[in-house]
């Protein structure tokens, strides 16, 4: 019986044989672009990156705080994958609008979202007590070696 578990392969996805996704509805290719010009409107990047295959959407990404100012990035996704993988091939490392892009396939973000990037540092003892000064800041430390006064061998150094 296992054997015959390893013979049908249509548990994992659609009956599909593989290969790009359908352009009926299937999930779009998305493309990350960086190192955009400032000026570069989502009309700009869906003008230049239609030249390349079917585009279905084109955003720039925009600073939260200022609207109207761009982050210097976007995104692209195309219907279908070989139109993407043909994009980045003509585009990537390719001089745009002044700019020198960046263009390659989109990763979804970790953890789904904002979120997740709580913390910062954190002393391995627990950050209270132990290391030179008594917790806190200790990695400091222990680049610039201890506090002024700290060893006994006299000739303080003013």
């Amino acid at each position: 019986r296992m054997g015959d578990r390893s013979r049908s392969p249509g548990r994992r996805g659609p009956q599909s044989g593989g290969g790009p996704p359908p352009s009926d509805g299937g999930e779009a290719a998305k493309l990350y672009v960086g190192n955009l010009s400032f000026q570069t409107r989502n009309e700009d990047l869906t003008d230049f990156f239609s030249e390349f295959g079917r585009v279905v959407d084109a955003s720039v990404a925009m600073e939260r705080d200022d609207p109207g100012r761009s982050r210097g990035f976007g995104f692209v996704s195309y219907v279908a994958v070989s139109d993407a993988e043909f994009a980045i091939s003509k585009t990537d490392n390719v001089e745009w609008m002044g700019r020198t892009i960046r263009v390659s396939i989109s990763r979804p973000r970790e953890g789904g979202g904002r979120g997740g990037g709580g913390g910062g540092f954190q002393p391995r003892g627990g950050g209270r007590g132990g290391g030179f000064a008594g917790g806190g800041g200790d990695r400091f430390r222990e680049e610039r070696g201890p506090p002024r006064g700290y060893d006994d061998r006299g000739g303080g150094g003013g």
